[in-house]
């Protein structure tokens, strides 16, 4: 769930996105700042009180060097106002809007095995006629299912398990 705060910052980034058209862009800037506020070492620098807000910039300004004018001022204001770890959130709900505003839906697929591409191509055949949407895959390997896969888009589960299918069987054969 998005707090309050992570939620105006991405409806901010999306707009100066949609003026500049430059979605892609801002998606790769915002990965740099979540990579860079990942490292341990980093963050707990970012979240040290002892350390003003003008020298925890300017120690950061060769890494921000490699993001867009507009996401290094992000940085900035959310490096002054003590909210860097709000990163992670923010991107992750910058690339939700994104997909929403693409017609793509992402799918978390499990499976009993990886899916090579052919498998990848089908499974997103069947879920995008199923679905209506375009979609995006994220894959996951579970061999308790047995075969057959998993899929969850938001809170619409599609199980085509073969665990599933061995339930199902079960509770059908068993008396009455």
């Amino acid at each position: 769930m998005a707090t309050g705060s992570a939620k105006r910052y991405v409806q901010a980034v999306i707009e100066l996105a949609r003026d500049g058209g430059s979605f892609a862009s801002w998606q790769r800037d915002l990965d740099m700042l979540r990579d860079l506020v990942s490292d341990a070492q980093v963050r707990e620098y970012l979240q040290n009180p002892g350390v003003q807000a003008s020298s925890k910039v300017a120690s950061l300004e060769d890494s921000l060097a490699q993001v867009s004018p507009e996401a290094r001022n992000l940085a900035h204001i959310l490096i002054k106002q003590r909210r860097v770890t709000l990163i992670p959130e923010i991107a992750e709900r910058f690339e939700e809007a994104v997909r929403a505003e693409q017609g793509i839906v992402l799918v978390d697929v499990t499976t009993a095995d990886p899916l090579d591409e052919e498998g990848q191509r089908l499974v997103k055949q069947h879920l995008k006629r199923i679905l209506g949407k375009e979609i995006e895959l994220r894959l996951t390997e579970d061999p308790a299912i047995i075969g057959g896969f998993i899929a969850r888009a938001g809170d619409q589960v599609i199980d085509g398990s073969v665990t599933n299918q061995l339930r199902r069987l079960r509770a059908r054969l068993a008396p009455a």
